[in-house]
């Protein structure tokens, strides 16, 4: 493959078939380019983080990172794929940027510490040495709503690059050729916890991974079929709805966005806060800010496949005991290990480049949804 990639993911096609089919499909998904790079970003001792109620803050440390980097592809005119994982992210970048990418994030990680006291860790990994240690990274695009396409990765390369990072030796060392400046412009916490539809009562965060890695694409598929079964296609499952959307209100958490973004925190930020929040409310009362509000549902971010499945859903205790039954039948068979952890509400920070295409929603269940269903996760592996 060419070395002048730039573009191999905005190039790859969309598909619109059912996930369940796109899974087992292996012409639809193609090698990362050798010459591309893995980013993990990793909050250090989340778990203890959201134990002592600072979910909220791991949720937006892990979106600056992710607003850090879409911002650098979106001014060279490259489109990445990236992973929310709830207490960090993951990104696919090409060459020509990965320098840039990492000083940057160097600098947010800088400042999440002396502004919010939690160590970001960062790092990175070849996709050529990936694959020169006998790992797999294959990746297609799927069609998750009607506006919406996310990456859909199989393969244990993620898993091998995050398992480097945070190991005792990792160290990175380059140098960068452009000096980096840390812009977090789109990054947005407006909204309080929201509360399931009227059609659940609770959030479900989930993660599986197969035992199998050469089963995993049907092991896969398994779940998400499962998932469909049980719960109804994505917009019915879906844990965000215009009428349970609320604007935050509160002085600590408006001081945590503003420490998130800035070098210094200063008593004009809140003013500037307090004034966009009611200019935002005045704007979601027109016809465009309605029409907004409806592609922000269709916009969030609540399914991610990174070789392992994400995803926060909705619904009720009865579909989700349901769920927990099938998915222990496909643990003791084998197939599967998974993390599971239940709330009441969903959480959601938010990229706004722009209020018609240009803005993506990330989806963690409340009180650390994500990170608790890791550490359950976890908790079976070491058995």
């Amino acid at each position: 493959m060419s070395a002048n990639n730039d573009q191999f993911y905005s190039r790859l096609p969309a598909n619109h078939i059912p996930l369940s089919e796109l899974l087992v499909e292996e012409h639809l998904f193609y090698p990362v380019p050798a010459n591309w790079h893995v980013i993990v970003t990793d909050i250090k001792n989340s778990t203890l983080a959201v134990a002592n109620g600072l979910h909220e803050t791991v949720n937006l440390i892990a979106t600056g990172s992710i607003v850090s980097v879409l911002n650098i592809a979106y001014k060279e005119k490259i489109t990445i794929p990236f992973f929310f994982g709830g207490d960090g992210a993951t990104f696919i970048v090409p060459d020509s940027i990965v320098e840039l990418a990492m000083y940057t994030l160097l600098l947010y990680k800088e400042n999440t510490k002396t502004n919010l006291n939690l160590d970001l860790r960062v790092g990175t990994v070849p996709v050529r040495f990936i694959y020169e240690n006998g790992h797999i990274l294959r990746i297609s695009k799927y069609k998750n709503s009607e506006i919406l396409f996310i990456p859909v990765l199989l393969g244990d390369g993620l898993a091998y690059a995050e398992k480097r990072i945070k190991g005792e030796d990792y160290m990175f060392s380059s140098k960068s050729a452009r000096e980096p400046e840390l812009d977090l412009t789109g990054m947005q916490c407006r909204w309080d916890k929201i509360a399931p539809p009227d059609n659940g009562n609770e959030v479900v965060t989930l993660l599986a991974i197969a035992k199998d890695e050469i089963q995993q694409a049907g092991s896969f598929r398994k779940v998400i079929s499962l998932i469909d079964e049980i719960y109804g296609p994505a917009a019915k499952r879906q844990p965000i709805s215009v009428p349970k959307l609320k604007q935050k209100t509160s002085f600590r958490r408006m001081e945590l966005e503003l420490r998130a973004r800035l070098n210094n925190y200063w008593a004009l930020g809140l003013i500037q806060k307090w004034f966009s929040l009611f200019v935002a409310y005045l704007y979601f009362q027109t016809e465009k800010g309605r029409s907004y509000l409806n592609r922000l549902v269709s916009m969030s971010d609540t399914l991610v496949i990174d070789g392992r499945i994400n995803t926060v859903i909705s619904g009720n205790e009865i579909q989700r005991l349901l769920l927990v039954t099938q998915l222990d039948k496909l643990e003791e068979s084998g197939e599967i290990v998974y993390g599971l952890y239940v709330s009441k509400e969903s959480v959601m920070s938010c990229y706004v480049r722009d209020l018609e295409d240009g803005h993506i929603h990330f989806v963690d269940g409340s009180e650390g949804g994500y990170t608790k269903a890791a550490g359950m996760l976890k908790a079976k592996l070491r058995k």
